[in-house]
């Protein structure tokens, strides 16, 4: 399923233009970092989708990672109440500091993400807010770095609505038993509700990078869809059973968690759940997987 997307509204100093785009980029004598993923999104009709998707209003903010020359930032200004960008590249505060001149309300600090206090950023530019929003076109090179801290962080986010890799996009929202489902896939579902909002043509983009994009909304749960006691070491079962994909489920938790004098007891102990030992770990679903962590908790596995 996809989500239908609005037709962002272009005014003279948005960027997101081959011909802008290109002369910033000639104007800062800009030379793009492929170790930084900088690859610019030239494309309105697909700015629209993203922005739609993440549901902004004049009393939500918008939590921008890698803003770029701030194409995707303008955008966001136009609808939220609040915008906040963290761009790790220094040469670029300059160019958005031009770039969102007429947004007072929209505003760009200097730092790495995966290193950045987000509870206390969250406390000092969106206090106040009705909810907030992460809408991004990721680096590929550390999306689930980044995905995995907004999550586990616990902050209060209502949507993440990032540009990322269509293949790490498919394992996010891939469904039991499909070559896509994995860990990844697990992980993110228990905290969010994934849904595929566009396919983005490597076409789109300045320079071009060498394989296609997707926009995922992952629309961030109030509680888990299963209960577990130890959420932990409910995912070192599901990290365990990813191991080696075609190894047995049997196999696999055995290796993490049995020793061989005591192995035999695991396949008692997955009768006992209604699991075959012989399936693999990508057949299983969270509520499998959820029932497993605490059967194998209960016999004093760690």
């Amino acid at each position: 399923m996809t989500i239908p997307g609005n037709e962002v509204i272009v005014t003279a100093e948005d960027v997101a233009t081959p011909s802008k785009t290109k002369q910033i980029i000639k104007k800062h004598n800009l030379v793009l970092k492929k170790s930084l993923g900088q690859n610019f999104l030239i494309d309105q009709n697909i700015l629209g989708k993203i922005v739609s998707a993440a549901e902004l209003g004049p009393n939500k903010g918008a939590l921008e990672v890698g803003p770029g020359i701030g194409a995707l930032t303008q955008q966001l200004a136009k609808l939220a109440g609040r915008v906040l960008a963290v761009e790790i590249d220094q040469r670029l505060l300059p160019i958005l500091g031009e770039t969102l001149e007429p947004y007072p309300h929209a505003s760009v600090v200097h730092g790495d993400i995966l290193k950045t206090d987000l509870p206390e950023l969250f406390r000092q530019h969106f206090d106040g807010l009705d909810g907030v929003s992460v809408v991004a076109n990721l680096p590929y090179y550390i999306t689930t770095p980044i995905i995995m801290k907004l999550l586990e962080e616990k902050l209060p986010l209502e949507n993440i609505v990032v540009m990322i890799q269509k293949e790490v996009a498919d394992r996010m929202a891939a469904r039991p038993g499909t070559k896509d489902y994995g860990s990844l896939s697990i992980a993110v579902q228990f905290h969010c509700e994934p849904e595929l909002v566009t396919i983005v043509p490597r076409t789109v983009f300045v320079p071009q990078p060498n394989v296609d994009s997707a926009v995922i909304r992952l629309r961030v749960r109030k509680t888990p869809p299963v209960e577990v006691a130890d959420v932990d070491f409910f995912f070192a079962v599901v990290q365990a059973s990813f191991v080696q994909r075609r190894k047995t489920l049997y196999n696999n938790l055995a290796a993490r968690f049995f020793t061989k004098e005591n192995k035999s007891e695991l396949e008692t102990l997955l009768h006992s759940i209604n699991i075959e030992p012989s399936r693999r770990g990508e057949t299983l679903s969270m509520d499998e997987f959820a029932r497993l962590s605490t059967a194998l908790r209960a016999h004093g596995c760690k």
